[in-house]
């Protein structure tokens, strides 16, 4: 019952509280995880992007602590008040701006902690000054300790992280699922459009049956590459596939300019330089899509499955020609290295001018349907987990504060997650 629960400092609740070394670390190549604050976000560590550094730098970053499964990491600016949990089997430590906590076992539960950090009342307490109310550009340690965690007694706090964990694990679950998805769709790409492996496999007299089996082709898909390579601008392709400029084959489109206020609601995703950034009630563009950033993250590459709004930082991409594979462009413009055809600008920028002029092999029309066919299979399977991370993310943060203020039970909850399962 909620009249059992309490609020104490989050000192009080954890067993070490430590700050990153405030230093910059050695980055090198390889060797050591170091966490940097782009790591944590929404409640989760996205090791999609990683940097490192070496043994011995790892050991000195570690002196005040080392980092274990189960503990949190803390951004205190930049942005500021974003947390995760460390896995198991993570060999890491801090990079600059971030804390490290670990709960007392006996009275905290770590993992209701995170959510506890994650809920609007912490998080208010996060960004403002003590007894001001004003707005504070970093988290200062004595803040951090001080923050109020109104809680439940121990078997409770863990039976709310149990509800909670079991939306976010099946979340992280489609998430890897999509990771594996999306490499056997670029893998395929790559195999016949970047290393020709079809043509070369023809090429060395190889038999029909043998290559079939190996490159899990059917023989009506094999019988349209040819068998052997010839000499081109961009160096070996296949024969009768052509090299064509971007700018004869597609158009980047410029979005449009939506406000903040616009982007709270509706069913439409709201397209930045770097992916989603909200969502409106009415599209720009009909889907599915190709979005690349043109401002902020110049370059970057990202698909819209279904009807989209692409902003004012971003192009759209528009088929010029009889060529109208979106997902074969979507690959080919991942491999194109836009981020660097900059614009002469003070603000980084893609110059479309500029990507006009990369040059693109374009294979045999006939191969587009069967890739296209491929493909689409792939993606329907990753926008339907896209779809049922929506929905549980949804439930998510619609059930957090209502268990961690105890307004909700963990049995009314839990009736509630089996009744979206």
């Amino acid at each position: 019952m909620a009249s059992e629960w309490k609020t104490e400092r989050l000192v009080a609740l954890c067993e070490l509280i430590a700050d990153c070394p405030h230093s910059t670390p050695l980055w090198t190549d390889s060797g050591v995880i170091v966490l940097r604050n782009p790591n944590i976000r929404g409640g989760r560590l996205d090791l999609s992007t990683v940097s490192f550094t070496d043994e011995d730098h790892y050991e000195q970053r570690s002196r005040r602590a080392r980092l274990k499964a189960g503990d949190l990491v803390l951004t205190r600016e930049a942005p500021m008040g974003e947390v995760c949990m460390i896995p198991e089997g993570l060999r890491c430590c801090l990079g600059q701006r971030m804390v490290m906590l670990r709960t007392d076992p006996k009275k905290c539960d770590s993992r209701f902690l995170l959510y506890s950090i994650q809920s609007n009342a912490v998080q208010h307490e996060i960004k403002v000054n003590e007894g001001t109310g004003s707005t504070v550009s970093n988290l200062r340690i004595p803040l951090l300790e001080a923050l109020p965690i109104f809680h439940p007694p121990l078997a409770e706090q863990k039976r709310i992280a149990h509800i909670l964990g079991t939306l976010d694990d099946k979340i992280e679950l489609n998430r890897r699922m999509n990771a594996t998805l999306e490499a056997i769709a670029q893998a395929l790409f790559k195999s016949w459009f970047v290393d020709f492996d079809p043509v070369r496999a023809k090429a060395s007299g190889e038999a029909e049956e043998s290559i079939c089996q190996r490159l899990g082709l059917t023989s009506e898909v094999l019988a349209l590459f040819p068998d052997r390579l010839v000499e081109s601008e961009l160096g070996e392709i296949p024969t009768g596939w052509e090299v064509a400029p971007l700018g004869n084959l597609i158009e980047l489109a410029y979005g449009k300019t939506l406000k903040a206020e616009d982007r709270q609601g509706g069913e439409v995703p709201v397209f930045g330089s770097n992916g989603i950034i909200g969502w409106h009630h009415k599209k720009l563009v009909s889907g599915p899509g190709i979005i690349v950033g043109r401002k902020g993250n110049p370059g970057i590459v990202t698909w819209s499955h279904a009807d989209f709004f692409p902003i004012d930082t971003t192009f759209y991409v528009v088929c010029l020609t009889h060529i109208k594979s979106l997902y074969f462009f979507y690959y080919a413009l991942n491999l194109q290295n836009l981020g660097n055809l900059g614009a002469d600008s003070a603000v980084p920028g893609l110059n479309r001018n500029h990507a006009y002029m990369s040059r693109q092999v374009i294979p045999n029309i006939k191969i587009f349907k069967f890739f296209d066919a491929q493909i689409a299979s792939i993606f329907a399977q990753k926008y339907s987990n896209d779809q049922q991370n929506r929905t549980l993310a949804n439930l998510r943060d619609t059930l957090l504060p209502k268990l961690l203020s105890g307004e909700l039970s963990v049995a009314e909850a839990g009736e509630v997650v089996e009744g979206n399962g």
